[in-house]
Order: structure tokens, then sequence, then C-alpha cells
């Protein structure tokens, strides 16, 4: 979503390395290019100028100018005024002990409330909680039947009546607490635009069953608008957070930099993905980082975390005694890419490393890349898999040609295979931050492009270091050749 506004804030502070000092003029002149940036972002214009300002009276004037480089000064005021703009956030959900805590979501048509309701339902019962839903959208065809389709894929009680909708959160209030359940989720209706009909539904709601907090949904796919809609929800019902949708799509990030300023309301959870557990946390310090193009290492661990929790402890262990002895093979490398291949997932992971996203060529799909070497791995016998110094080249024409690739694609393949059961068989001596560590710093040297470890065992880890363009162009001059 942010690969935008990170470029071009990334190309703006590029123009204040090289500065010996931090000048008034030569920070306007950065700053000016940061403005442009966060526009085209579509961030409220009023929340660019007082960023701006902001940035500029925190940038001029301070005592540690000559001791810091300024362009890693100027980041850093930058990333402190993008987490104060986002934050802070208290991702707490209120707990009673002598009531179900009413939650209720509220937004406009197509936002995604209903799916946003299950997926709440499911993050709240990984917490141990005990949710309930109440579909109380009786406008929408469907979207009773949605929610209760949901609830029973997650496991969740839904509750529905054909009567008015306070009437149903009225009543899944008084069922909640009978069933003993500890959170109710009321999904009420939402229209194409803000009405007064919406509204005084809302309000009703809001007086009979006093819900503890309030989210308002919004998509972010709408830009600028999304401001004035939590603007206007916020004025009716005092909202207690939002609940921003759709990032995993082509939004340009500026809801989600303009809303807490505009209106007060902090975004609490974000949806990335259209799967009923894509609901997470929003950390103002995560994305401000990687906005700033320095990723999200704790979102790479958790998601790591999420997807060893489907191993079972027999697999793991297994896996571990593999890495230590050097025998991990192709079939366990296949079974580890089967699950990070969900649609997103592969895309996800990249841009949360630090430097990895502009390490891929312009117009290259990683889930791409990750499909032909799957088909390189299925092209293979058994025994190929086990021990790959079987394949010799005839063995690389006959795996190439089944995958419809070219053989010295299978070869490099196999080069990089090797190299990296030797590092992973290193990284499984080490605690998670020594592998943090030892990934990011590979990343910056390139090991994981095509021909990466190849270029730094010639350099020894020395020298000019080719810039992902500069690859890109030599790998099709090299095609032009043959």
């Amino acid at each position: 979503m942010f690969e935008g506004i990170t470029k071009g804030l990334s190309d703006a502070l590029k123009k204040l390395r090289g500065r010996g000092r931090l000048t008034a003029d030569n920070i306007r002149d950065g700053l000016r290019e940061v403005r442009r940036a966060l526009l085209e972002a579509d961030v409220n214009l009023n929340v660019v100028t007082q960023f701006i300002a902001n940035v500029e009276q925190r940038a001029v004037g301070q005592d540690v100018l000559a001791r810091v480089d300024p362009s890693e000064q100027i980041v850093k005021i930058v990333y402190d005024e993008l987490c104060q703009l986002m934050g802070p956030v208290d991702h707490k959900i209120p707990l009673k002990s002598d009531r179900p805590v009413v939650l209720m979501l509220c937004g406009l048509q197509g936002a995604g409330k209903t799916t946003t309701a299950a997926k709440l339902a499911l993050t709240l019962k990984a917490r141990g909680r005990k949710p309930f839903l109440a579909a109380a959208d009786l406008k929408r065809p469907g979207a009773v039947e949605q929610l209760q389709t949901l609830g029973t894929q997650i496991e969740v009680p839904v509750y529905s009546e054909p009567t008015d909708p306070v009437s149903v959160c009225q009543n899944a209030v008084k069922e909640a607490k009978k069933q003993l359940c500890d959170a109710v989720i009321l999904d009420t209706a939402g229209r194409l635009q803000i009405d007064d009909d919406l509204m005084n539904e809302l309000k009703q709601i809001d007086k009979l069953c006093k819900p503890d907090e309030c989210y308002l949904v919004v998509d972010a796919m709408i830009g600028q608008e999304a401001v004035n809609v939590a603007k206007a929800f916020h004025d009716a019902l005092e909202l207690n957070a939002c609940i921003l949708t759709k990032l995993d799509g082509d939004a340009r990030g500026g809801a989600a930099l303009s809303i807490k300023q505009i209106t007060g309301v902090p975004i609490k959870f974000i949806g990335v993905g259209e799967k009923l557990d894509k609901l997470e946390e929003f950390h103002p310090e995560r994305m401000a980082q990687r906005i700033l193009g320095q990723g999200d290492l704790m979102g790479v661990v958790e998601k790591i975390a999420s997807l060893q929790q489907k191993m079972t402890q027999e697999e793991m262990e297994e896996q571990q005694a593999k890495l230590t002895k050097g025998t991990f093979t192709l079939y366990d490398f296949r079974k580890q890419m089967e699950m990070i291949a969900q649609p997103g997932m592969m895309k996800d992971l990249i841009g949360r490393m630090p430097g990895m996203a502009d390490m891929i060529p312009e117009g290259e799909d990683p889930e791409a890349a990750l499909k032909r070497v799957q088909g390189m791995i299925d092209s293979m016998t058994k025994k190929e898999r086990a021990n790959p110094d079987l394949i010799d080249t005839p063995r690389r024409r006959r795996i190439a040609a089944g995958a419809g690739l070219q053989p010295h694609e299978v070869h490099q393949f196999l080069k990089q295979f090797d190299q990296m059961r030797t590092i992973m068989k290193q990284m499984a001596s080490m605690n998670i931050f020594q592998r943090l560590g030892m990934m990011r710093n590979m990343s910056k040297a390139g090991a994981f492009l095509p021909g990466g470890m190849d270029a730094i065992a010639k350099k020894g880890d020395t020298g000019k270091k080719k810039s992902a363009k500069e690859r890109a162009e030599e790998r099709k001059k090299k095609k032009k050749k043959r």
C-alpha cells in the first residue's frame, strides 16, 4: 500500500544527504519534496501543512547538528512526527466481570463491516475471549446470511431475528449474557452515503444498547473521503477507534496518515486481506518504519510465528534437527514454500523486510518467482529432491523441460539452494535476534537476488554493490545476447 509514499519520501530525503549541516534553506528544499510525496499519497492538505511545519520547526537549530549526519537526523525527526501523527493506539478491548462488553461496528455500505465483524470475533477468540455476533444489518440483502455463514466457519454464535435493528441488538446482548459470552459485536447497517435515517438508527442503538466501544469500519481505497466519513460518524456517535480495511489493495496510504489528526480517533485494527485471519493491530511505529523504508522486523517475526503454529511439534523438531545437521532437502524446502504460498503472503513478507522491496526489480512479481521454483522441484524425482547432488547436465535439461524453463535457471537455483542450506545450518544455532541481524545484513548485501550469493563470494562482501536496477539491466543484456 505504501510503495508510492515510501519511494517519494526516500527520494526527498536523499536530497539532504551529503549536506554538512542542516540549514533553513536546505531543509525547506528537502521538505518541499516530502510535502509533494505526502500529497500524492492522498494525505489531507491540512495534515500535510501541519506535519511539514512540525518537522521544519524541530529540524532547524538542533544542537546535535554538528555531530549527526543531517540525513539521519531528518529521518529520525520525520519518523517521530509520523508516529505522533498516527498514534498512540491502545489495542486493549475492555472486559467486564458482570456482563458482556458491547462493541458496535458502523460505517458505509461496502466498507467490509460484516467480514470485519467476523474477523474481530476471531481475533477476540484468539485472545481467549468468548465472542458473540449480532446480525443487525437488515437493509443489505444477504447480510444476515453472510454473517451466519462466517460465524459457522469460526465457530462463533450469531444472533438474528426478522424484526428491527434496535431489537436485534438489544436481544443479542441479553442472549450473549445467557450464553456466558464476554463480548458482543453488533454488525449494524450501512448506506451508500451518510444520511439522516442511518445516523438516527445508529444513535438509537447507541442510546439503548450503550456500547462500550464504537468502531468505524472505513475503506482505505476511498482516500481522503475516508477522513470525511470518519469525521461525520465521530460527530454523531463519538467513535472510540477506526478499523481501516482493504490495505492490501491499491490504497495510497493517505487515509491512514490523516484520520487520527483530523478526527482525533486512532486506527485500532487494519484489514490486510479477505481471509478471516487477516485483521492486524495497527502499530504507528511499525507503519512509520515501513513508510520510511526501514521495514517491519517485528511483523516478520509475528508472520513466521503464525505460520509455525500450523506445524506440529514433531515436525518442528524434525526440521530443526535437519537444519542443524545440514540435511535439509528440496522436499523440505518445497513444504516450507507451500506455507508462504498463500495469496499475498510472499509480497507481504518482502514488504516488511528492510531493503528487500528495493531489491526486487520493478515489475517483477515475487510470487511468480516462487511458482517457478515450485515447478522445478515438482519436475524432480524423489531421489533428486532428497539428494540434489545427483542432478547433472542431462537431469537439469529434463527438469527444465518439465518446468518450462531453461537449464541454466535450474542450475542457478540449485547453486542458491546449496548456499542457502549452508546459511540455514549456521542460523540453526542462533537466537531469533541473531538470525534477524544476519538476514538484514545479507539483504543489504544483495544475497537474496539471483546470483547475489555468488557476487558476495567473489567480492568477499566488499566493494561496490550494484543496485537492483543495474542487475536487472545486466540480465536483459545477457538475454539479448543469447
